[in-house]
C-alpha cells in the first residue's frame, strides 16, 4: 500500500493492514470489529492489578514495569468482575508491525466513555499514552480504571479503538473555518475568530427537546455493568435524572455526569473528528473520554441528521458552574486517506447515529 499522502485510514485499509500482517491478532477480526476509521481493540485473557498507573517510558517494557507493578493477575477468559477505583492492566489482542510512515492513537469508545470507565491505551517504551509512534512493533496494552460502576469484561471484550495515520491529518484553524462554512460542522452560527484549535461546542442545560431533561448523574452505589450486554439494566438503578433549572448545572468534584452538546454535529464522509478531553481554556472538568468521530456521524447521507454529541463530563478539584450555551469542548477534524467503503450510520455498530442525550447502549 502506498502511503505518500496524509490521511486516517479507512476500514478498507485496516483491513488490508490485517491482511498483510501490519496488524495482527491472536484470533481472527471479528465480523464488525472494523469501523470506518478505526478499529476495536480487543481484551486478552489476563487482567494485571496494578498500585498505580504508569508510563514504561523509553526504555522499559509494559511487561518489566508489570513485573514491578503488578499486585495479582486476574484471568478474564469466561468472565470476570473489574472493581471501580481499582487500577488493570491488560495485554489487548492485537498487536502492530507499522512501518515508518504511519501512525496511531487510541481511545475510549463510545460505550466505555458513558460508562465512566477511564481506559488508555499503552505500547512498549512508550512516554504518552494513547499515542503509538511510527514504525512501532510490538504489543498493545490498555490500562483499565473503572471510576464509577465495576465492570464485567472477558476475553474479546471491546473497550477501546486505534485510527491509524499517515502523516499528519490533522487540519488548521483555516481548514476548519472553511469546512464550517462550507459543510456546517456544528449547527450553530460561529464566527472564524471562534474557530481557534477546533470547531466550538456547547452544553444544553435547557433540554427543549427532551421535555426540561438535561443528563444524569451516576449513583454512587450500584450493581455491575456487563460491557457486552445491550439493554440489560434499567438506567433508574444506576442513573438520576437532572432538569433544567434556570439554565445552569453546578458541577460537583467527584461525580460523573452525562450531558449533551447544544449543536448537532456533522462528520463529512471525507473527514474524521475527534473531541479535546480537557480544555483548561473553559474550565477544569474533563468533558469527552471517547473522542473519536467516525466519518458519517450526523451526515445527512447516513440519516445522521441531528445527531448530538453525548458529554461525559467529570470536576477536577474544585465545583463548576456551568451554564446553558458554554462552550465546553472543541472538534478537531482530521483528513481520510480516502471515503470509508460504509460510514457510520450505515454498520450495525451506529448506536449513537442520530442521537440526543442518550445513555450507553448497556441500559433500557
Amino acid at each position: 500500500m502506498n502511503f505518500d499522502q496524509q490521511g486516517a485510514l479507512a476500514s478498507q485499509h485496516l483491513q488490508a493492514l490485517f491482511e498483510e500482517q501490519i496488524i495482527l491478532s491472536d484470533a481472527p477480526l471479528d465480523d464488525d470489529q472494523i469501523q470506518p476509521a478505526s478499529i476495536d481493540l480487543r481484551l486478552g485473557s489476563t487482567a494485571y492489578r496494578v498500585r498505580s498507573s504508569f508510563l514504561p517510558g523509553r526504555d522499559r517494557t509494559v511487561q518489566d514495569c508489570l513485573e514491578a507493578m503488578s499486585m495479582h493477575q486476574v484471568d478474564i477468559t469466561d468472565g470476570a468482575v473489574l472493581e471501580k477505583s481499582c487500577v488493570y492492566i491488560v495485554p489487548l489482542m492485537e498487536s502492530l508491525d507499522l512501518p515508518q510512515a504511519l501512525s496511531a492513537g487510541g481511545n475510549p469508545k463510545s460505550s466505555t466513555g458513558r460508562l465512566d470507565v477511564f481506559t488508555r491505551l499503552i505500547t512498549d517504551h512508550g512516554i504518552e499514552f494513547e499515542q503509538v509512534p511510527a514504525g512501532y512493533s510490538g504489543p498493545l496494552y490498555a490500562e483499565i480504571a473503572p471510576l464509577t460502576f465495576s465492570i464485567l469484561v472477558r476475553k474479546g471484550s471491546r473497550l477501546s479503538q486505534l485510527r491509524i495515520r499517515s502523516g499528519r491529518p490533522a487540519i488548521d484553524d483555516a481548514a476548519h473555518v472553511s469546512l464550517q462554512s462550507s459543510m456546517r460542522l456544528v449547527d450553530a452560527e460561529l464566527e472564524p475568530r471562534d474557530i481557534k484549535n477546533g470547531v466550538p461546542v456547547s452544553v444544553d442545560l435547557k433540554g427543549e427537546q427532551q421535555g426540561g431533561l438535561i443528563g444524569y448523574r451516576a449513583k454512587r452505589h450500584s450493581g455491575v455493568v456487563d460491557v457486552d450486554r445491550r439493554g440489560a439494566l434499567p438506567a433508574s438503578l444506576f442513573w438520576e435524572p437532572l432538569y433544567a433549572h434556570q439554565g445552569q448545572l453546578i458541577l460537583d468534584p467527584g461525580e460523573f455526569y452525562i450531558l449533551v452538546s447544544k449543536e448537532a454535529v456533522h462528520v463529512p464522509a471525507d473527514y474524521a473528528a475527534e473531541m479535546n478531553p480537557y480544555d483548561t481554556l473553559v474550565g477544569e472538568f474533563r468533558v469527552h473520554y471517547a473522542g473519536f468521530f467516525d466519518p458519517g456521524f450526523g451526515a445527512p447521507e447516513a440519516d445522521g441528521v441531528g445527531a448530538r454529541a453525548v458529554l461525559e463530563v467529570r470536576s477536577f478539584d474544585v465545583p463548576f458552574l456551568l451554564e446553558d450555551g458554554q462552550n465546553v469542548g472543541r472538534l478537531v477534524y482530521e483528513k481520510m486517506l480516502q471515503t470509508p467503503a460504509q460510514l457510520y450510520g450505515q454498520i450495525a455498530t451506529s448506536n449513537y447515529q442520530a442521537q440526543g442525550l442518550k445513555l450507553s447502549k448497556h441500559f433500557r
